[in-house]
C-alpha cells in the first residue's frame, strides 16, 4: 500500500510541475517588435522640374527647366505620402534655362514679362489612391489648377500633366514670345506658331531612414 500511495503522490508531484510551467516561458514576439519605422525626407538634390513646350504646327518639342527651385512643407515625416501632399513651390522665372542663353532671355523677358510674372508658386492639392494628382500654379496673378498623374515607387515620386497657359491669361505672353521668335517658330509650312500648351514633370526622391 505504502509504495502504492508514493506512486500515486509522485505521479501528481510531476503533473503538478508541468501544468505550473517547469518548462522556461518563451519570450513573446509580437508585430510591433518587428515593425520597422521610417523617417521619410525631402531631398533638394534629387529634384527636377522640367517643362516641354511646342513649337511649329508638327509641335517639335521644346525643353526646359528652372536652375532654381524652393520647396516648402513637411520636409520630414514618418508618412510619405503625408509629406508629399504638403509640398509647395516657388519658382523665380529668371532662373529659366534651356540651354540656349539668348532662348532664356526672350522667355524671361517677353513671355513672363508681358504677364508681370516674377516668380511661379504653386502647392500640391491631391494626390489619389488611383494615381491621380491635382496641381496649383499661379502666375499672371491668376492660381489654377492642373490635374495629371503621379507615381510613387521606391521613394521616387513624379508627377506628369499638361497645362494650358491661356488659363492663366497668359495669350499676351505667347503672342509677344512668338513675335521676337517668329523665324524661330516657322515650320516648313511656312506658318510660325507657339503653342499655349506646355507639358510638366516633377520628380524627386525622397530619403529614408529606417530603424
Amino acid at each position: 500500500m505504502k509504495k502504492l500511495r508514493y506512486s500515486v503522490l509522485f505521479a501528481l508531484s510531476i503533473m503538478f510541475l508541468a501544468s505550473c510551467g517547469g518548462e522556461e516561458p518563451k519570450e513573446a514576439t509580437t508585430d510591433e517588435q518587428n515593425e520597422e519605422t521610417c523617417i521619410y525626407k525631402y531631398n533638394h538634390g534629387t529634384t527636377v522640374l522640367e517643362w516641354t513646350a511646342f513649337k511649329f504646327n508638327e509641335k517639335a518639342p521644346v525643353k526646359g527647366t528652372f536652375k532654381e527651385i524652393n520647396i516648402d512643407g513637411t520636409l520630414e515625416s514618418e508618412d510619405a505620402m503625408a509629406l508629399l501632399k504638403s509640398l509647395s513651390f516657388d519658382i523665380p522665372i529668371s532662373s529659366v534655362e534651356t540651354q540656349n542663353e539668348e532662348r532664356n532671355g526672350k522667355i524671361a523677358e517677353h513671355f513672363f514679362g508681358t504677364i508681370a510674372t516674377q516668380n511661379l508658386t504653386g502647392k500640391v492639392v491631391s494626390l489619389g489612391d488611383n494615381g491621380d494628382a491635382v496641381i496649383e500654379v499661379s502666375m499672371n496673378n491668376m492660381a489654377k489648377q492642373v490635374k495629371g498623374t503621379y507615381t510613387f515607387v521606391d521613394d521616387r515620386f513624379e508627377f506628369k500633366g499638361t497645362m494650358d497657359v491661356m488659363d492663366w491669361g497668359a495669350g499676351k505672353g505667347i503672342d509677344m514670345l512668338n513675335k521676337i521668335c517668329k523665324e524661330l517658330h516657322t515650320g516648313t509650312d511656312g506658318v510660325s506658331k507657339l503653342w499655349s500648351t506646355v507639358d510638366l514633370s516633377f520628380t524627386t526622391t525622397l530619403e529614408t531612414d529606417c530603424e
